[in-house]
């Protein structure tokens, strides 16, 4: 009797275990959209960008086709003046309240051979820990890998993709004047200087730039730097170990290119001109080549629409081999909070930025030179600049670090911008001498 009891007992048991559990199995069974325990999770994804109206502007529409596709995504973008986004970045990821980053190519690393610098503020956020390791994320192959490895890796990691570059060191060219002159385009520094003669002795000028601003001049040589040191890095750690000096023979021969560029081929009356005033000189006509930066190519569609013009190299050596270069600097890039608790909608948000439809809207708003390879800038400067794409190197100044206690002539990059009619100059080799001497002070007092 007792043995029956137990086994009735046992039975009960084992149909109410059934029961309940077909209850639990009802749950998990009932449609999603009947009971939303599977709805995505609201979530709200905070960028911060820096302020540049078009790209701002593409930015809010981009936004909006980002949530018509992740609907449970509000997206909340803080706009800071470019001067501020380093700043900014840094609060913010320390207070654990941004996910999406937007940050400037990587730059200035502190390298071994340096002594006593401070790293810049993106390699201090990667070695804290608080940029999220990209490495291997499919949108990353979207763009080429000199980009990721010049402008978004460190330490063998992405931790950014770039999405735009600038060049700096090459010079528009009135294709117009030189025609009328009989003078082709000039390929190396002898027929450039041959070239400014004839044109000077047909009664116009050779150049022009924004002398009044001061750095447009020194810019406007960055050509003439890279063409005699087409290894920029290379460069910069020769100056620190020593193996180049500012005065050593090869270089006095820049000290005197330099001086001839500020005083023979610029015209009279650029210590007058703006910057933004040059592009509207040299669209006169009368202005055979404006050394500058390629940002400077949509003011002066602008200002004359039919003038033809192409944008080439700096032609500052005699070895036409080395001036096929364009030096610049990498723009604008994205980078993910490593602590975000939005990582999954972060990586969406850059792979959906990243579909080449959607980063060509991009180039074709802000007129960045294209990092991505399907992509093309498709307007005067972009046909100019493109057979120059595949030689685009980084320039000086990108990995160029002062020594502390270094003297105010120290970055002899800028020399030409020291020569009168700019500043006191007049002798290249006294002041060859003064740059390595203000550079060795540094030296010396980091040793």
């Amino acid at each position: 009797m007792k043995k029956l009891n137990l086994i009735i007992l046992f039975s009960t048991l084992v149909i109410a275990s059934l029961l309940l559990a077909a209850c639990g199995g009802g749950g998990t069974q009932t449609s999603p959209s009947a009971t939303g325990t599977d709805a995505p999770r609201p979530v709200t994804l905070r960028v911060l960008v820096h302020q540049n109206p078009p790209m701002v502007e593409f930015m809010q529409a981009f936004n909006e086709r980002f949530r018509a596709k992740y609907p449970n995504v509000t997206i909340n973008m803080s706009v800071v003046n470019a001067n501020d986004l380093s700043t900014v970045t840094q609060t913010r990821l320390t207070a654990r309240d941004i996910d999406v980053i937007d940050i400037f190519g990587f730059s200035n690393a502190a390298q071994p051979y340096m002594r006593n610098v401070d790293p810049p503020n993106w390699q201090t956020l990667i070695e804290a820990g608080l940029l999220m390791d990209l490495t291997g994320q499919p949108f990353v192959s979207n763009y080429d890998e000199a980009t990721i490895n010049d402008a978004g890796s460190y330490n063998g990691k992405v931790y950014a993709i770039n999405l735009g570059r600038v060049t700096y060191s090459g010079m528009f060219v009135n294709l117009e004047l030189l025609e009328k002159v009989g003078v082709s385009v000039p390929t190396t520094w002898s027929e450039l200087v041959a070239a400014c003669e004839k044109i000077k002795a047909a009664g116009y000028s050779c150049m022009t730039a924004g002398g009044a601003d001061g750095w447009p001049i020194f810019v406007g040589t960055y050509g003439l730097l890279g063409a005699m040191y087409p290894d920029q890095e290379a460069l910069v750690e020769g100056l620190w170990t020593g193996t180049i000096k500012w005065n050593d023979a090869k270089t006095l021969e820049l000290w005197k290119r330099f001086q001839y560029f500020a005083t023979q081929m610029l015209e009279d009356g650029v210590t007058g001109l703006s910057h933004d005033a040059a592009p509207a000189r040299f669209a006169a006509g009368d202005v055979a080549m404006m050394p500058t930066g390629n940002w400077q190519g949509p003011a002066l569609e602008d200002a004359a629409p039919s003038f033809a013009w192409t944008y080439i190299p700096f032609p500052g050596s005699d070895n036409p081999a080395d001036n096929q270069y364009l030096f610049g600097k990498y723009d604008q890039g994205w980078a993910i909070a490593s602590d975000s608790p939005n990582q999954d909608v972060a990586l969406n948000y850059l792979a959906m930025f990243s579909e080449p439809d959607n980063y060509q809207a991009f180039i074709d708003a802000v007129g960045f030179i294209p990092t991505q390879p399907t992509a093309t800038l498709d307007s005067q400067l972009g046909r100019a600049v493109k057979p120059y794409l595949e030689n685009f190197r980084v320039g000086y100044e990108q990995y160029w670090v002062s020594p502390k206690g270094a003297g105010q002539w120290a970055n002899g990059s800028q020399g030409a911008a020291w020569f009168r009619p700019f500043n006191q100059w007049t002798d290249p080799v006294a002041l060859a001498n003064q740059a390595q001497a203000d550079l060795q002070a540094g030296l010396d007092a980091n040793r």
